[in-house]
C-alpha cells in the first residue's frame, strides 16, 4: 500500500443497494487495515472551501497581539485562538510548532449542552470568519453523520445508531497554521505523533506531503489526497468503542526540507465528537473469544477530559 485507500461517498448515498454496499465494505476494511481513507463526494462546495482558506490566512496574518486578544483562559482551549507552541502530542514535553483556531458546536434546540458547551468567539476584525467557519463546520459535520451511518451498518448496528449521539455533540472544527520555520528546530515538529481522541476527523488540507500515517509494520506512509477529497480517519473514542476493530492510527504533520522552511502551512481537521454522556463501552459484537474485551467502560466526557489533560491544554 503506497498511499491510503479512497472512497466516494456517493456511492452511500445512491440508491442502488450494491452501491451502498461496496462503500461500507470499502471504509470499513480501510479502518480495520489502516484506520485512514480519502473521501469523495463530501458536502464542502469548492467555493466554500476557498472562502474559509482566504478568512483563516487573513486571521493568522493578524498581529499577535490582535490574535492573543482571543485567547480565552479557563477553556482548555476548546474555542477560539491557541497560540503557538501551546498544544503537545500525549507523552510529549515539547510544544507543536502550531498555531490554530477552534469553532465549537452552534446549539439551537438544547439549553442544557448550551451551558455546557464553551461559547463560540467571534473575531471582529473579520466580518465573514465567523460566518464561513459555521457553515463549514455543518458541512463536514453532514459528511461525519454518513460516514457514521455506513460504519454503523460494518459493525452490523443500526444504520442511525451514532445519530442521537453526535447530535449537538462536542465537535471541533481547527484551522491549524503551521508558521515558517526561521531556525533549526532542536526536538519539535510541526505536529508529533499522536492519535486523535474522538470519533471520526475529517481533515481539509491534505494535498501535499506532511501528513503521515504510521502502518501497522511501523513503517510511515504519506498520507495525500486529491484536492477534491477530504483525509477521514477513526479516533480513540470510536477505536475504543468497537473494541479496536476500527483502528485508530497513529500519525504525525512532518517539518518540510529545508529549502521549503520559508513557506506556512495550513490544515483544517473537524474533530467529530459524541455528546459527553455517550457510552463508549466496548459492543458485544466487537467482542469474542479472539477478541476480548481490551477497554474500560468509560463516557465520552470522561474520556475527553482525561485526554485534554494528557495534551497540556487542561492542567490538573
Amino acid at each position: 500500500m503506497k498511499n491510503i485507500p479512497s472512497v466516494d461517498l456517493t456511492d452511500f448515498l445512491s440508491d442502488d443497494p450494491k452501491r451502498k454496499q461496496k462503500f461500507i465494505d470499502e471504509i470499513g476494511k480501510a479502518y480495520e487495515d489502516i484506520g485512514f481513507v480519502a473521501l469523495k463526494g463530501h458536502f464542502l462546495s469548492e467555493t466554500l472551501v476557498d472562502n474559509l482558506y482566504d478568512e483563516i490566512k487573513k486571521f493568522f496574518s493578524l498581529p499577535i497581539e490582535t490574535k492573543s486578544s482571543y485567547e480565552i483562559e479557563g477553556i482548555g482551549g476548546q474555542r477560539g485562538y491557541v497560540s503557538f507552541g501551546k498544544e503537545s502530542a500525549k507523552g510529549r514535553k515539547v510544544g507543536d510548532l502550531k498555531e490554530f483556531w477552534h469553532f465549537g458546536q452552534y446549539v439551537e434546540d438544547d439549553d442544557k449542552l448550551k451551558a455546557e458547551y464553551p461559547a463560540n468567539v467571534t473575531v471582529n476584525e473579520l466580518p465573514e470568519f465567523n460566518k464561513v467557519g459555521k457553515e463549514t463546520y455543518k458541512m463536514l459535520e453532514k459528511t461525519g453523520v454518513y460516514v457514521l451511518r455506513a460504519l454503523a451498518l460494518y459493525l452490523d448496528l443500526d444504520e442511525f445508531y451514532f445519530d442521537n449521539f453526535i447530535k449537538n455533540g462536542n465537535s471541533i472544527l481547527r484551522p491549524i497554521h503551521y508558521p515558517p520555520i526561521t531556525s533549526e528546530p532542536k526536538d519539535a515538529v510541526r505536529a508529533a505523533a499522536h492519535g486523535d481522541i474522538n470519533l471520526i476527523t475529517l481533515l481539509m488540507g491534505s494535498h501535499g506531503k506532511g501528513l503521515q500515517v504510521q502502518r501497522h509494520d511501523g513503517e510511515w506512509l504519506d498520507a495525500i489526497a486529491n484536492p477534491d477529497e477530504l483525509v477521514i480517519n477513526v479516533g480513540d473514542m470510536l477505536s475504543r468503542h468497537s473494541n479496536n476493530k476500527l483502528k485508530s492510527t497513529i500519525h504525525r504533520v512532518v517539518n518540510p526540507p529545508r529549502e521549503l522552511w520559508g513557506s506556512s502551512r495550513y490544515s483544517i481537521p473537524f474533530f467529530m465528537h459524541p455528546i459527553s454522556e455517550m457510552p463508549l463501552d466496548c459492543l458485544e459484537n466487537c467482542i469474542d473469544e479472539n477478541n476480548p474485551k481490551k477497554f474500560d467502560d468509560i463516557t465520552a466526557g470522561e474520556f475527553l477530559s482525561q485526554r485534554l489533560i494528557e495534551l497540556g491544554l487542561v492542567k490538573k
